[in-house]
């Protein structure tokens, strides 16, 4: 059985991404593979290294 690939997010792209809803700055659970917005309690995923900033694609999440 192979290990799952763990996948980091480039600094930069995470400087400048901001949650869709909120414009609030987001952070990075590399565990989920998820960005999450803390203020609108969102978590967007991750698919193949590309986050998918589409308020719905992305899960609620416990504030």
């Amino acid at each position: 059985m192979t290990e799952p690939i763990t996948r980091r997010i480039d600094p930069k792209l995470l400087a400048i991404l901001v949650c869709p809803l909120t414009k609030a700055p987001l952070r990075y659970d590399a565990e989920k593979q998820e960005l999450i917005s803390d203020k609108a309690g969102l978590a967007f995923p991750i698919r193949e290294g590309i986050p998918i900033m589409l308020i719905e694609e992305a899960r609620r999440v416990e504030r």
